[in-house]
């Protein structure tokens, strides 16, 4: 009798074993920004690569829920996009904005496993509460943003990682400003640390130059740099995409819109507990 149990014991625990070794019994993991539009772009990566397949009607707004084939029996863990790159040792892989990769000091273009080939229609942006975006001020800080110092910084610095959509960088001056009248005025701006934060110093360097201050104040999420452009607090901010900001006022009832169009950053999937796509191979 008693080797009879040992026998079975051994059977089940030796099939049991087998099943776990190999193959794909074992999911994958990936986590993705959880907010609408992010996610949504995070999803389109991995349909674009040919691991997922999301529903036909399935637009910018996408979630998990709209995924219609997932082959690879992927995972997925939602959450907050400033906290993606803190969870990727725990997870295969991670879908994560260009802005938190560099911040974690991840290179999105050496370090990544796969990238956007364009993201134009992501493009990051100058936001301003509406009626704000033709003032002088804005005006001052946008030219400031668009100029040509400020797209070589963004070409020497990033590498790719991060790419000036400016069509035609100017000397940093608009035109039509009296920079006379804004002599000794300060203008707040609400940005992510990088790599917006940064730029926003060339911007400041030449803003200085008329006798304007330019006071960055940095945040580490992507709620408040819209509330506080919407209550007044700040003139304007620099963090987010088109797609996200239209998510948002239509989510919030908000009145903020596009001042200038700045860069884009590509987002990209980076490796956790898999170095490589192998898993993804199977």
């Amino acid at each position: 009798m008693k080797k009879r149990l040992v026998l079975f014991l051994v059977t089940v625990l030796g099939l049991t074993a087998l099943t776990g070794c190999g193959g794909k019994s074992d999911s994958v993991t990936i986590a993705v920004p959880n907010d609408p539009t992010n996610e949504a772009r995070a999803l389109l990566l991995l349909q674009e690569n040919g691991y997922i397949t999301l529903k036909a009607d399935a637009g910018v707004t996408a979630t998990i829920q709209d995924i219609e084939e997932n082959p690879y029996d992927i995972k997925f863990q939602e959450v907050e996009a400033a906290q993606v790159p803190n969870v990727l040792k725990d997870v295969d892989f991670a879908i994560i904005n260009s802005n938190y990769a560099i911040e974690a000091g991840l290179n999105p273009v050496e370090d990544s496993l796969v990238i956007e080939g364009s993201a134009s229609s992501y493009a990051n942006i100058l936001a301003v509460k509406e009626g704000n975006e033709n003032t002088d001020v804005i005006k001052a800080l946008a030219a400031a943003l668009e100029s040509q110092k400020a797209a070589d910084y963004i070409a020497e610095t990033y590498g790719g990682a991060v790419v000036s959509v400016v069509e035609e960088p100017g000397d940093g001056f608009a035109a039509d400003v009296d920079y006379e009248a804004l002599s000794g005025t300060t203008i707040t701006v609400a940005a992510s640390p990088a790599p917006h934060a940064e730029i926003l110093e060339i911007a400041k360097e030449i803003l200085a130059e008329k006798n304007i201050t330019l006071d960055i104040k940095e945040f580490t999420d992507y709620i408040q740099p819209n509330n506080v452009v919407e209550s007044g607090e700040v003139d304007a901010n620099y963090f987010q995409h088109i797609p996200y900001l239209e998510d948002f006022n239509a989510e919030n009832g908000t009145h903020i819109v596009v001042a200038a169009v700045i860069h884009v950053e590509p987002m990209g999937l980076y490796g956790g507990k898999q170095s490589t796509l192998d898993v993804l191979a199977q």
